[in-house]
């Protein structure tokens, strides 16, 4: 079958190979473009499938502690500049506040609920696009109640971090910690929280591929299946320290994980601190559909 440039280009952007290795594993795959990443994966040319979706929806994302309530909210609209522009920030705070207020159980509920000046969010964010002259839609939102909350905003407004501890301690005396496991989110993207939550099925591709890598290595090949099931093991290690927030190094202190850091930190502070969650939201990511499609189903949503 015809491969075109465009899913040889995506391909790349996905995985990071070259574009003659992309199409060769993409005419290998008939075009399937997991399998191509998988092919490349085995053939030991893509470490890991890197995030799809990280399309130039511009808007924002923005997080803050409203009244005791951690909230995540992004906010498309078209252009850059848009989302800059005074109206809109104030939009998308707005929008933040009321999540905090009302704790929406849904989009929908979020949409009907009051915005506080006589009009509901969705009323608001109607105005907002004629006002400002661009289509604006809420995206999506989160928020905690318990615990202590610290927000992150990165780039103003591209990425949106909200970490959630369980402490004995005050926010104040958290609040730089909270701030440090933020920024390490923003930065990495850590696809799991602790290397508890990775489940079986992703810990099977995982070995597989490294099983098939290995038979792709003329010096490992020969080796006995027990032997290469003890390497695959002790690779794990270094897959949980790539993935897992709290099994990375610490970007400010690579001498220690991030969980370590976060309990000598409570040793030090003379209480307990736990993560209990996290949340990171990048403008124009979140969407599982083609890279391609992104601006199609935002401008469906908008009606546009």
């Amino acid at each position: 079958m015809a491969i075109t440039a465009k899913e040889v280009q995506a391909l790349r952007e996905m995985t990071g190979v070259g574009m003659m290795d992309c199409k060769k594993a993409l005419t290998e795959a008939e075009g399937n473009m997991d399998k191509a990443v998988e092919i490349l994966r085995e053939k030991g040319l893509a470490a890991s499938q890197k995030k799809a979706g990280r399309i130039a929806a511009e808007g924002a994302a923005y997080a803050a502690v409203i009244d005791g309530v951690g909230v995540v909210v992004e906010v498309n609209a078209e252009t850059d500049f848009v989302g800059k522009n005074e109206k809109f920030v104030e939009f998308v705070k707005g929008v933040a506040a009321v999540v905090a207020k009302e704790k929406p159980a849904d989009m929908d509920a979020l949409m009907a609920a009051p915005y506080g000046n006589g009009r509901t969010v969705q009323e608001e964010q109607q105005e907002m696009v004629l006002v400002i002259g661009e289509n604006i839609k809420v995206r999506r939102f989160t928020f905690f109640t318990e615990g202590v909350c610290v927000p992150y905003i990165h780039a103003g407004g591209k990425i949106g971090v909200l970490v959630n501890l369980e402490t004995s301690l005050t926010a104040e005396q958290v609040n730089e910690v909270g701030k440090d496991v933020a920024m390490q989110i923003a930065a990495l993207n850590p696809r799991f929280l602790d290397k508890s939550q990775v489940d079986q099925a992703t810990l099977d591709e995982e070995k597989k591929i490294m099983l098939v890598q290995m038979e792709n290595d003329p010096k490992m090949a020969a080796k006995p299946d027990k032997v290469k099931e003890g390497i695959v093991t002790g690779k794990l290690g270094k897959f949980y320290k790539e993935n897992c927030l709290l099994q990375q190094e610490f970007v400010k202190d690579n001498s220690m994980s991030v969980e370590q850091h976060i309990a000598s930190v409570a040793k030090s502070l003379g209480g307990t601190i736990a993560l209990k969650d996290a949340v990171r939201f990048e403008k124009g990511e979140g969407i599982e559909k083609k890279q391609e499609n992104f601006a199609e189903e935002i401008a469906k949503q908008l009606g546009k």
